[in-house]
């Protein structure tokens, strides 16, 4: 996926559509003034006064708004928005279907805001994760593993059991070289505490692209290296890449706990910190750059052993701004 950009009148109207709906239950929210301000900043090319900017209808919207794909993501980037400071109120998500609905875009994702704000917590968990990356990692392990060890990762991810033979097969990589992309990932495994494939808790292999795009694109572990990462991640996914961003910022914004597992390490605020909502915007054009979608059954084995430079290089993963 990658960033479309409007014209200067087309973006302002987006600013201004931003605004009108992030405020319409009382003043717009310090998260969402971040990352509007980051949008105009690193999206629109606009140096617009938020605080001036005045509310447009949904018609009007839409009558000045470039048609095709720009007005999909500008409807996916509204969700963000409004999830950016908290579970949104019903008459925020009104607004967004308001605006959706005038645009021509139909999304699922704005029906789980729907579900989201009314509180149906079980509804909204189970449609919105059948879309996400989760649902991608556990079809792609049946597809490349087949059904019996779909269900033994599913039990080793859980600290059902463990299968030390899987797990000895990436322990091999800590006698590669230090410099490798294979070692490196020992090493972040190691450093943060995280169990490796096989190991009780570990990941299934097919998720197994997640971890190593924190080191391919050398991001942390915290609630902002996730929400980078998430952003990263999206820019090179084929199939829904904007749920990636959606499932993080659910868990380190809004603070809700999407996770699969039993751990609940939920935030809110992040993409308010300063900085932060410009990083995901870069994050997410250095995403697609890269030139494979390593979500999708990518072979990481046959760059376990290359030089970290070098699988960047091979991967076109360009360094950090």
């Amino acid at each position: 996926m990658r960033l479309l950009r409007p014209d200067p009148a087309a973006g302002l109207l987006g600013l201004r559509a931003m605004k009108t709906m992030a405020s319409v239950s009382g003043q717009l929210g310090p998260v969402q003034r971040a990352i509007m301000a980051a949008a105009q900043k690193v999206i629109l090319k606009l140096d617009a006064d938020i605080d001036a900017l005045p509310p447009i209808t949904p018609s009007e919207l839409a009558s000045g708004f470039p048609t095709s794909e720009l007005r999909e993501q500008f409807v996916n980037g509204m969700l963000v928005v409004a999830l950016a400071d908290g579970v949104p109120s019903r008459e925020m998500v009104a607004k967004v279907e308001e605006f959706a609905e005038a645009l021509g875009v139909e999304t699922p994702a704005v029906t789980d805001l729907r579900r989201l704000a009314e509180h149906q917590m079980l509804i909204f968990k189970l449609d919105f994760l059948r879309r996400s990356q989760v649902a991608d990692i556990m079809k792609n392990q049946l597809a490349q593993k087949g059904p019996l060890s779909l269900a033994k990762s599913v039990l080793t991810m859980r600290g059902l059991m463990e299968d030390p033979a899987l797990a000895a097969r990436y322990r091999a990589w800590e006698t590669l070289p230090s410099d490798t992309l294979g070692h490196s990932l020992i090493s972040f495994y190691r450093k943060n505490g995280f169990s490796l494939p096989g190991e009780r808790k570990g990941f299934p292999e097919a998720g197994l692209y997640h971890d190593l795009c924190h080191v391919l694109g050398d991001y942390g572990t915290d609630p902002e290296g996730e929400v980078q990462v998430a952003a990263f991640t999206a820019g090179f996914k084929e199939t829904r890449p904007f749920y990636v961003v959606l499932f993080a910022v659910l868990i380190f914004s809004t603070g809700v706990n999407m996770r699969p597992s039993n751990e609940d390490f939920t935030t809110t605020g992040v993409l308010g910190k300063p900085g932060m909502a410009e990083r995901m915007f870069a994050a997410l054009e250095r995403g697609a750059q890269v030139n494979l979608d390593l979500s999708d059954k990518w072979d990481y084995w046959a760059y376990a052993e290359l030089p970290l430079a070098e699988a960047r290089r091979q991967l076109n993963i360009v360094p950090k701004g």
